[in-house]
């Protein structure tokens, strides 16, 4: 019973001297993907919602209060994309839309 405990006491040991060892790892980033930025101002008396049309979807962007100025990053959309902006008051009663364009790293647009 002696030699049993004594095999079984190096197994165990041996299980988890090789199990909390030291381990190899790869470390990666993710790519990145270039991203573009709105420079959009809001002269509206409301808040209005901001959105990027492509391919006929909307994408939401952000809503951006009355009277003020922001830098709105644009996510998900490739640049050089041939996009719209749409900004849209948060009572539904007015819209904007921009000429079609194509998507670049910095675009400016003001509403009304």
């Amino acid at each position: 019973m002696k030699r049993f405990c004594v095999a079984l006491g190096l197994a165990v040991a041996t299980m988890t001297s090789s199990a909390c060892g030291p381990r190899s790892a790869s470390v990666r980033t993710a790519p990145t993907t270039a991203e573009s930025n709105i420079h959009f101002t809001n002269n509206w008396a409301t808040a209005v919602n901001v959105y990027v049309v492509q391919n006929g979807t909307e994408t939401f962007v952000k809503q951006v209060s009355a009277n003020t100025t922001e830098n709105l990053p644009v996510r998900g959309v490739p640049l050089g994309s041939s996009v719209t902006l749409r900004a849209v008051s948060i009572d539904n009663k007015s819209q904007w839309d921009s000429n079609p364009m194509g998507l670049t790293q910095t675009l400016t647009w003001k509403v009304p």
